[in-house]
């Protein structure tokens, strides 16, 4: 789909933040209901999933402190607010999305969930949707940003 065929989903992209809190859920759920392998593949899977969920703690939580009082749980960038470009920002342009993708695929290998890796899967697919709907806003409010885009990933520090 087109970035500028996007539904806004709100003013502000509310219903942008709603889908998430929901995707948000249904991970967490899945991978709460039981490992579905075991042995040796399941210990290497506790090990990446949990290395897999402290790199994107630390992306997100880098990403919040980089952005300071331009935070907003919605997708249009507040009034006023300034373009971050160090930092978290230097690597990636949404590096909360990236730790929070990050994140799920560690939930879903810790818990051993093939339901939990689904869902991190359509959670990346969200994430993609949800930026290029941002980066249209962005695009309208800052000058340099189509200099910023060219320049730095989009989600995933040398991969995406």
């Amino acid at each position: 789909m087109a970035a500028s065929r996007l539904p806004d989903l709100g003013r502000r992209g509310e219903g942008w933040f709603l889908l998430q809190v929901f995707l948000f859920a249904a991970i967490a759920v899945s991978g709460a209901a039981g490992p579905a392998w075991g042995g040796w593949p399941r210990q290497g899977a506790i090990c990446l999933g949990a290395v897999l969920i402290g790199c994107g703690g630390v992306l997100s939580l880098r990403g919040v402190f980089d952005l300071r009082d331009n935070l907003t749980p919605f997708p249009k960038p507040l009034p006023g607010a300034r373009l971050v470009e160090s930092g978290s920002y230097g690597l990636v342009r949404h590096p909360i999305y990236g730790g929070l993708i990050l994140g799920a695929i560690g939930w879903g290998l810790f818990t051993a969930s093939p339901l939990a890796l689904l869902g991190a899967l359509g959670l990346t697919a969200f994430f993609d949707l949800k930026s290029r709907r941002e980066e249209i806003w962005l695009s309208d409010q800052f000058e340099g940003y189509g200099a910023y885009r060219s320049r730095t990933r989009r989600l995933l520090p040398w991969i995406y």
